[in-house]
């Protein structure tokens, strides 16, 4: 027979608190390994227009290391929370979207650094690059931004890129979910260098190298013949926006030099440096103006595979 003797309070008390200890110990850890997906370390993201730092082995497209994730990919950063007023959208060409961004305090913020002209741009992007739009909302007293968006049935992607007064650069995203039948487009299998739209035509030169400088130039014609007199948009001839393929990291590219800095010559080359965060496949979006109108090429470049070629 076992023998069983008494224990007394004070060591009944001491062993609860040890196993208490011991299930907070395992609940922490367990909230490291497995917490929040919206959890962001504080120094993480403030370079959201070009994350420079590659890492190992991951998924098809590459992974990142947490403190250095591209922009994007997370509603929450920082602090700072895309809040959208409606993720269920409807179908239309001028479809209302209202949203918030709020601040470490939890209250919208209400000040921001202006980038590029402007306190916030919005890109949304079908997640098939089907569709692409770069809009700037208005913002009300009370932080909250409107605009509307040219919506076809699927699922879209959001992205606010914004600078909030105090705070580092960076980019927040959002899924919405736009209702109708969804008819699926396939996204180019091959690089795709040479756009046309509205009768123009962008050539692409340059490959992008996982966690290395690039170099890309973009050339605009129009009937054979070079556009040398771009307008002047957002601080910039020309804007350029790369998303990767598969989670959609967001990469917001400027151009080398500025109107009116006496060497950036309006057309028809623009140059930009970015660095890309893995090996992959990129849409690229580039937004220019020409006699008023602001129009968008579309691009496919594979970076660190075989598709890409050298220029």
């Amino acid at each position: 027979m076992t023998a069983f003797r008494e224990v007394s309070t004070p060591v009944r008390v001491v062993g609860f608190i040890a196993a208490l200890a011991a299930v907070f110990g395992i609940t922490l850890g367990a909230g490291r390994l497995f917490g929040p997906v919206d959890a962001q370390p504080a120094s993480a993201g403030h370079d959201t227009h070009a994350s420079t730092e590659p890492t190992g082995p991951g998924d098809a497209m590459g992974s990142e290391h947490s403190d250095h994730l591209p922009g994007g990919l997370q509603v929450s950063q920082d602090g700072y929370t895309l809040r959208l007023h409606h993720s269920d959208l409807a179908a239309g060409s001028k479809t209302p979207l209202d949203f918030v961004v709020d601040g470490p305090d939890g209250k919208p913020v209400t000040a921001y650094t202006p980038q590029h002209e402007k306190e916030l741009h919005l890109i949304a992007v079908r997640r098939d690059f089907s569709g692409f739009q770069h809009v700037h909302p208005t913002r009300a007293a009370d932080g909250t931004w409107s605009t509307t968006l040219a919506l076809t049935p699927g699922a879209w992607r959001v992205f606010a890129d914004i600078a909030p007064k105090g705070a580092e650069p960076l980019t927040l995203g959002a899924d919405v979910s736009v209702a109708g039948a969804h008819a699926p487009v396939a996204a180019p299998a091959e690089d795709v260098r040479v756009a046309t739209v509205d009768g123009y035509t962008v050539t692409l030169k340059g490959d992008l190298a996982p966690g290395a400088d690039s170099a890309l130039t973009l050339s605009v014609s129009r009937g054979g013949q070079p556009v040398t007199d771009l307008d002047p948009y957002l601080g910039a001839f020309g804007h350029l926006v790369a998303l990767r393929t598969g989670d959609l990291a967001y990469l917001h590219v400027h151009p080398e030099g500025h109107p009116g800095d006496g060497t950036t010559k309006p057309g028809p080359d623009i140059t930009f440096g970015t660095t890309v965060p893995s090996a992959g496949t990129y849409r690229l979006f580039l937004d220019f103006q020409h006699e008023g109108v602001v129009r968008t090429a579309a691009f496919t470049v594979t970076a660190g595979g075989t598709n890409g070629h050298q220029h």
